[in-house]
């Protein structure tokens, strides 16, 4: 199915524009217009981009949480749907996230789905607006937000207990970096003016320390800026779709590390297909949203694909397995679950599998890193403690 840029007026004259998926341009107007709208413009979304680009900011998944939770809680107590969104919308203290609630209790008070109206905003997630739609047609809203919850919540979890292993070595990394930039561009230089006044001959290593150290000295700004200007570089060339691809190919090459990142992203596809699947949503439009919702190209194009074998008929194993981006363990647990009827709870187990064993190859890796850090911190201050001292105690043997 196709998305396109639907821009219509309702029965009081409201003009509102909105996201909405279908076969093609021709069904999505004689949907709309059966429902008593009157259609102005269907664009399909690509060529409306530019229009929905300044709306694209990025949530802040933890507020987003909280506000689920608060929303959810509101309409258990018996609050209308529309109460409840007009009750948080004044609350909401986050910049980012508080205009686009009170633009969603808006369109719902002109008469817009829920999920319709959190669609048309272009920054919740897809799982999120898919979920909101499941609950909207099976009557159990606050089922499908709970099961949204406790997914975000172990999602930001296994994402922070990520980040804080990486926090240490990442310290480690900068201060060995400084200290050396520090050696080399003050401590260096201030020997070979000593070395100079002094007419010493000096050993071939303290030459190539010295001559290494003023350079570096003379040209360190030059240096910094560079390293800026290809860090911004790097960045702006990294948003492009084949730059991404070709990232991400790098990751998946790289010794160790490739293996864990693959690992983590293939555990966030089944948490989202199992959270998808137990809400209701079919699993032919579960992997369409589970592809927009990865951050990996080459993982994302693997389920794209699978979706259309599965859509023809084939078993989800079936179809994910040509790719050879899912590991055999979870390709085979896939097909177990499919066999016994309960694929739901099998992908919440291969995503708990998966995430515990990047958890575990973690620690192992850094265990090993850290190590590794002190090795070379130590054998360059060693390396640069010999060059400068070595002509010093040559001095003094030949004073004696």
């Amino acid at each position: 199915m196709a998305e396109f840029v639907l821009k219509y007026a309702d029965g009081r004259g409201q003009i509102h524009q909105q996201v909405a998926t279908a076969d093609s341009e021709k069904d999505l107007r004689e949907k709309y217009s059966q429902q008593g709208f009157l259609i102005y413009s269907i664009k399909p979304r690509s060529l409306a981009a530019p229009a929905f680009a300044g709306r694209r900011k990025k949530l802040n998944l933890e507020k987003f949480l909280i506000f689920n939770q608060q929303f959810v809680t509101l309409i258990r107590a018996g609050l209308p749907i529309l109460k409840s969104l007009d009750l948080l919308a004044e609350r909401l203290t986050d910049s980012k996230l508080a205009p686009h609630i009170k633009a969603v209790r808006d369109e719902v008070r002109n008469g817009t789905l829920l999920s319709e109206a959190f669609r048309m905003q272009g920054v919740f997630p897809k799982i999120y607006v898919t979920s909101v739609m499941a609950g909207e047609k099976s009557g159990s809203l606050t089922d499908v937000l709970d099961r949204y919850i406790s997914y975000q919540k172990l999602s930001l979890a296994v994402k922070k207990k990520v980040l804080v292993s990486l926090m240490y070595p990442s310290v480690l990394i900068v201060l060995v970096i400084l200290l050396m930039v520090f050696l080399v561009t003050y401590v260096v230089p201030t020997f070979a003016s000593l070395y100079a006044s002094m007419n010493a001959q000096l050993p071939s290593m303290t030459v190539m320390l010295i001559a290494v150290g003023t350079t570096a000295r003379n040209y360190i700004l030059v240096f910094a800026g560079a390293l800026v200007g290809a860090v911004f570089l790097f960045r702006w060339w990294a948003r492009k779709d084949a730059a991404r691809e070709k990232i991400d190919r790098v990751k998946l090459r790289m010794p160790v590390a490739g293996e864990i990142w693959l690992k983590y992203q293939v555990a966030q596809l089944a948490r989202i297909l199992s959270t998808l699947l137990t809400g209701g949503i079919p699993l032919v439009q579960a992997m369409e949203t589970a592809a927009e919702s990865l951050g990996t190209p080459l993982l994302e194009r693997a389920v794209s694909i699978a979706g259309k074998g599965v859509r023809e008929g084939q078993p989800l194993s079936g179809s994910l397995r040509p790719s050879g981006m899912i590991p055999p363990l979870a390709i085979d647990m896939i097909e177990v679950g499919e066999s016994t009827g309960a694929l739901p709870a099998m992908l919440s187990s291969v995503a708990e599998f998966f995430e515990e064993d990047v958890n575990t190859r973690m620690q192992a890796t850094l265990s090993l890193i850290e190590p590794a850090i002190m090795i070379v911190m130590g054998s360059f201050v060693a390396f640069v403690l010999i060059s400068l001292y070595l002509p010093i105690f040559s001095l003094a043997d030949t004073i004696r």
